[in-house]
């Protein structure tokens, strides 16, 4: 980022997600926003006035068949610009460059950049544009999309400037050993740790990684999925307790479904029925840093939430050493 701020003679580098869908690259991609919006709100000066506000993170998603318009019109619905219809593409991007340099963005992330198709005419504009905001823009650029390398995106002239200036990072599905690491059950300890379940055990969902890695094909979408469901269902029945039940009843993505299917059989309960011992939990929840009281009924949903956190914790271990 500090190379991205201060280099001003040609196009900053920048970074670029690519996997398969639900392989967690969203949730990667607001992570590290979310670790910049913290590091910088610990370190910024308090505010004088309301012009001194700084917005060190932007998060910018590419709509389907975008043109260089509409994209630059995301850009400034970002952070609230004003614009109007009879406003021209090369007004919209004065605007968008002038309050992002102003309000001190440092990192801009942008979302499904596979959208981008540079061998069409709008698709080679909107290329056209983010690049010309990569060089106007003091900030580092993230992108994210799936399978990046297998689409037009770096075909021709266009692409080849974009792969010239980004560095890849490849996500998949996390194994279930990697060395002496294991890394999927680490992310199922992490999820687990951030249920609010108060009949619910710690250390019943690890012990069945292997049932999880198969159903879910090691996919950080699917997995979240299936214990954010398998958590609504046990507050919603009142049993306070995920079961194997419970987690087989549940229908995943199309995908998850048709590969790996585990084996049937086996204990229908996660938890020991013959113990009696309860592992109840603080009745309170924490999203964005603010705790509320734990909510019943109309707020089911938001009661399972699970901590972005939780996710890419695990998945930072998974990362083999240089």
């Amino acid at each position: 980022m500090i190379l991205g701020r201060y280099q001003q003679t040609t196009a900053r580098p920048s970074l670029i997600l690519t996997g398969p869908a639900a392989a967690g690259k969203t949730t990667a991609l607001l992570h590290v926003g979310r670790t910049c919006h913290l590091a910088h709100t610990r370190t910024a000066h308090p505010l004088g006035k309301p012009s001194d506000i700084q917005v060190p993170v932007a998060y910018v998603l590419v709509p389907p068949g975008a043109t260089a318009k509409m994209l630059a019109a995301e850009f400034a619905r970002y952070l609230g610009i004003p614009i109007t219809a009879r406003m021209t593409q090369t007004q919209i991007t004065e605007s968008v460059c002038h309050t992002y340099n102003q309000t001190g963005v440092r990192l801009v992330l942008i979302d499904e950049i596979h959208r981008v198709n540079p061998r069409t005419t709008t698709g080679a504009e909107t290329a056209d544009l983010i690049k010309d905001l990569t060089e106007r823009i003091q900030a580092t650029f993230v992108y994210a999309g799936i399978d990046v390398t297998s689409t037009p995106l770096f075909a021709g002239v266009r692409g080849a400037q974009l792969a010239g200036r980004a560095s890849l990072i490849e996500c998949g599905p996390l194994p279930a050993r990697l060395g002496n690491k294991h890394p999927f059950t680490d992310t199922v300890t992490d999820l687990e740790n951030a249920l609010d379940l108060h009949h619910h055990r710690p250390g019943t969902l690890p012990r069945h990684t292997t049932y999880l890695h198969q159903r879910t094909a090691g996919r950080i979408g699917s997995l979240t999925r299936l214990i954010r469901q398998a958590a609504i269902t046990a507050i919603g029945d009142g049993t306070e307790r995920i079961t194997k039940t419970a987690l087989d009843a549940i229908r995943l993505d199309h995908h998850a479904e048709t590969t790996n299917q585990p084996r049937t059989g086996g204990r229908a309960n996660l938890t020991d029925q013959s113990s009696q011992h309860v592992h109840r939990r603080a009745p309170t929840m924490t999203v964005s840093g603010v705790t509320e009281p734990r909510r019943r009924a109309a707020d089911t949903v938001a009661l399972c939430r699970l901590r972005p956190e939780a996710t890419i914790k695990s998945v930072e271990r998974s990362e083999p050493s240089n």
